[in-house]
């Protein structure tokens, strides 16, 4: 399959964006396109070369919007054209404002205070001011709000009618009955002889001036891509020959050297080559401690050198960069349309043409029943249906809380590889742990230490390590960890694998290893297998020393827990989740870290293939989700319905995912459960606001009110309260920025 993405110029409302995306999708071999009005962006998926990216462009241009290919580089672009539109929008609501201000204050000035409409009636006169209105109007809506005609006409006459559609009908016909009145006064009662040019003045100006608010808000939606963006410098200092010059970050070259000082920003990804230094890794890890870099270390692109200086041979540039890496699972994430949204998509589908026809029911029981002047009556009540049924918050409900939640996630360290995941992970009920280096370290450590009175603890350690250093074994590096150095010599260094190893220090024979090893050796008063056994119960390996024959104690070995594996399990049952443990290790050992976390659920001795049918006994009891790290992993993390790999973990676990935790902190399965509560409940109320503001609003405009109270709503009104309903909705996606961390990471990460 091969992804396009294009930046859409022209969509000014939820109906315009479904739009596209019909079009789109009617393109021959398009297998998916998804358009996201919140930040003018299309996503299309096809079978590898069957789409040429020129008939997808004219497929949007036929829509009556623009379409550019967004290419390398084209994240930074879509931000400067955002930025570049709200410059617009706001040149278009000031000229609208200034030309609609006199006619507002001549008009509604005359209203208020009567003094001054007799005033401007014998100083300009009634018909001198009817015509310099209908000049500022008609320069308002055939200027700055020219779009609505432009885009809403067409759209009509191909019986797709959207939003523009809706306001252009609606300022069209205020404006169209007031030039009727003013140019042909006796086609009209009356009663009926009066203009309405300020009304669509003010609807036209209203409108662009919320397309400027909900433009700079949904402009602060994608703030996390442009931070992330910024974090790349723009030049390098790289050494070409005998020399050290700057040139551009794009034209680095794999295998480059450049030269880090004190306080930048490293370019591009890297080993250290010379010079040793300190490196804030906080923008990657979370970690506000700095890590120590020497040569050979890598470094990641993005990062700050925080003290040293060194230089460093690029490893990934480009698109391949960890940033770059991050940069591309964000995007994609906002760019996603979860399952909820096809609700409203399917509301706005018909919303817009069913708008139009209560519109022109409300115009008919006005002329048959209203009061007279009946015809005024109707105009007023059909216009401000038009204008207030504004399916732009249902469009925005969605991916504003999208862009805003996914952008949070990743300041916290949480990257939705996939956006669906945010919704999936709101309905989950169980989640299923791998154990090896998830819920534990990963690596052995020496976890207990039993030494017999009459040895001092110390010295046994080191002899002990001292032998172990010899060895290859796996265990054998945790040995040496927890003991004083320097060691000491060993001399006369024998392995017996299976069983353990012997060598000669400072005189004294050492053995070490299992009981039966101990034993074959003659090493007395070894302790019994009950005691033994009871280590193993405890999920340790035990490992027994013997010094010149007589037995000198035990240390009992096994994978530590990672530090916040426990408080994350509680919290998880805190929140009602079933958690799970999925492991190839042995029962005792699984049992044994179950028993100490708390764990409802486990699963040992399981291969990749088993832990498959493993998530699907427990998906019995709901949706689960699978967090691992290794490759043996991703079987498993491919069958759950969300999958959670750590950054730690390896690249096929990653690719695997929905969801990526920047660092192993368990933390983060928790704060990415928390984002997606958090983002859902969002979603949830900017759609109830949109369904709920239309569903109150629309009888109002159209006049259910007037025989109870006298009141009719002014289309004036009616363009005020639609354009804040979209800027409502924005608003309250924006809130998810201060979401803050459900758990905190472990200091020990």
């Amino acid at each position: 399959m091969q992804t396009v993405r294009l930046d859409i110029g022209g969509l000014s409302c939820a109906g315009c964006a479904g739009r596209t995306e019909r079009a789109l999708n009617a393109v021959p071999g398009v297998e998916t396109a998804t358009v996201n009005f919140a930040n003018s962006t299309a996503v299309i998926e096809f079978p590898k070369d069957q789409v040429l990216q020129k008939s997808l462009i004219n497929a949007v241009e036929e829509a009556g919007y623009q379409a550019w290919l967004n290419t390398e580089g084209g994240i930074a672009k879509s931000a400067q054209n955002h930025t570049a539109q709200i410059a617009q929008a706001q040149r278009r609501m000031m000229t609208a404002a200034i030309l609609t201000l006199p006619v507002f204050v001549t008009e509604m000035g005359g209203h208020l205070f009567p003094s001054f409409h007799h005033w401007l009636h014998q100083t300009i006169g009634v018909r001198q001011l009817w015509v310099l209105q209908f000049l500022l109007t008609t320069v308002v809506l055939f200027w700055p709000g020219r779009i609505f005609f432009s885009i809403g006409i067409p759209a009509l006459t191909k019986r797709a009618p959207e939003m523009n559609s809706l306001v252009a009908l609606g300022s069209g016909a205020a404006w169209a009955y007031s030039t009727l009145v003013l140019l042909a006064p006796g086609l009209f009662p009356e009663t009926a002889r009066v203009v309405y040019f300020e009304a669509a003045a003010v609807i036209v100006t209203l409108i662009l001036t919320g397309r400027w608010l909900e433009a700079r808000a949904r402009g602060r939606t994608g703030a996390a891509i442009e931070a992330l963006i910024g974090l790349q410098p723009e030049t390098a200092l790289v050494k070409r020959g005998k020399n050290w010059i700057a040139i551009a970050v794009d034209e680095l070259k794999i295998g480059d050297v450049i030269q880090i000082k004190p306080g930048e920003r490293l370019p591009v990804d890297g080993t250290v080559a010379s010079g040793q230094s300190y490196v804030d890794e906080s923008m990657i890890t979370g970690e506000p401690e700095a890590v120590a870099k020497i040569s050979g270390d890598e470094v990641i692109g993005g990062t700050i050198n925080a003290a040293g200086a060194f230089q460093f041979k690029a490893t990934r540039i480009g698109d391949g960069t960890t940033l770059a890496g991050i940069i591309r699972m964000v995007t994609q994430a906002q760019d996603a349309k979860l399952p909820i949204q096809a609700l409203a998509d399917q509301v706005i589908r018909i919303f817009v043409p069913a708008v139009i026809a209560i519109a022109l029911l409300t115009l008919i029981a006005w002329l048959i029943l209203g009061p007279q002047p009946a015809l005024i009556h109707a105009l007023v009540a059909a216009v401000s249906v038009l204008i207030i049924a504004c399916p732009c918050a249902m469009g925005l409900a969605t991916p504003t809380s999208i862009m805003v939640g996914t952008g949070r996630a990743a300041e916290m360290g949480v990257f939705f590889r996939k956006g669906e995941a945010l919704q999936r992970l709101d309905e989950i009920r169980t989640i299923a742990f791998d154990k090896t280096g998830t819920l534990t370290e990963g690596r052995p450590a020496v976890v207990t230490t039993q030494i017999i009175d009459g040895f001092d603890q110390a010295e046994v350690l080191r002899m002990a390590a001292a032998v172990e250093a010899k060895s290859e074994h796996p265990i054998a590096r945790a040995v040496v960890e927890v003991a004083d150095q320097p060691l000491p010599e060993v001399l006369d260094f024998t392995s017996t694998t299976g069983f353990g190893v012997a060598g000669a220090v400072s005189g004294q024979r050492v053995h070490i290893g299992n009981i039966e090893h101990l034993a074959q050796n003659s090493i007395s008063d070894l302790p019994d297998q009950k005691q033994i056994a009871t280590l193993g119960q405890q999920g340790q390996t035990p490992i027994l020393i013997g010094i010149d024959g007589a037995f000198a104690g035990v240390m009992g070995i096994a994978d530590p827990l990672r530090p916040e594996s426990k408080q994350a399990i509680e919290t998880l049952h805190k929140n009602g989740i079933s958690v799970a443990m999925l492991t190839g290790d042995r029962p005792e050992t699984a049992q044994a870290i179950a028993a100490q976390l708390g764990i409802d659920h486990v699963r040992a001795s399981l291969r990749p293939e088993e832990k498959l049918a493993a998530i699907d006994e427990l998906r019995k009891s709901g949706p689960v989700a699978f967090v691992g790290d290794g490759i043996n992993d991703a079987p498993a993390l491919a069958k759950a319905d969300v999958a959670i790999a750590l950054g730690t973990g390896t690249d096929i676990a990653m690719e695997t995912a929905d969801v990526v935790l920047v660092s192993s902190d368990l933390s983060g399965v928790i704060n990415a459960r928390h984002l997606s509560q958090q983002t859902m409940r969002n979603i949830r109320q900017n759609l109830f606001w949109a369904f709920a503001y239309n569903a109150a609003l629309l009888p109002v405009a159209a006049g259910v009110l007037y025989p109870a109270t006298g009141l009719l709503l002014s289309p004036m009104l009616a363009a005020g309260a639609m354009a804040l309903s979209s800027v409502c909705v924005v608003s309250n996606a924006l809130r998810l920025r201060r979401v803050q961390p459900a758990l905190a990471a472990s200091k020990n990460h």
